[in-house]
């Protein structure tokens, strides 16, 4: 009687197969992330957090606004933000935009009934 050998499959393969979609997923994703303008020059700070930047409005230096996508006020910004959570609105303001036009935004929307507004800067690590 003849007697069947069974080859186990290589784990290493499917190791492999399990990086590769991994690598896929972060390279998709890392893509479809919104990124700032390129003109935008972001206020540093020593440390803190990423933030998204979905939702968020941007003050350049000479004072104009760029509201998120389909919104050309800030009750329509408050009114996109989720309704469970408390309602934060995110300013990415750049170094150089005037101290009056930021004041007047956060005032802006926190008249429209942002509980909360937060300025969004870059993190400076340091060696």
């Amino acid at each position: 009687m003849a007697r069947l050998i069974r080859r186990r499959a290589e784990p290493t393969i499917t190791l492999i197969n399990v990086v590769f979609l991994l690598l896929a997923f972060f390279l998709v994703a890392g893509t479809l992330a919104q990124r700032p303008p390129e003109t935008l020059r972001l206020v540093s700070l020593s440390d803190g957090t990423a933030a998204p930047l979905r939702d968020v409005v941007v003050l350049y230096a000479d004072g104009t606004v760029a509201w998120p996508d389909g919104v050309t006020e800030a009750a329509g910004v408050v009114a996109g933000l989720p309704e469970d959570a408390p309602r934060v609105a995110r300013i990415l303001p750049d170094r150089a935009a005037p101290a009056q036009a930021l004041v007047a935004l956060a005032r802006a929307l926190q008249e429209a009934g942002a509980v909360e507004v937060r300025l969004l800067a870059e993190t400076r690590v340091e060696p």
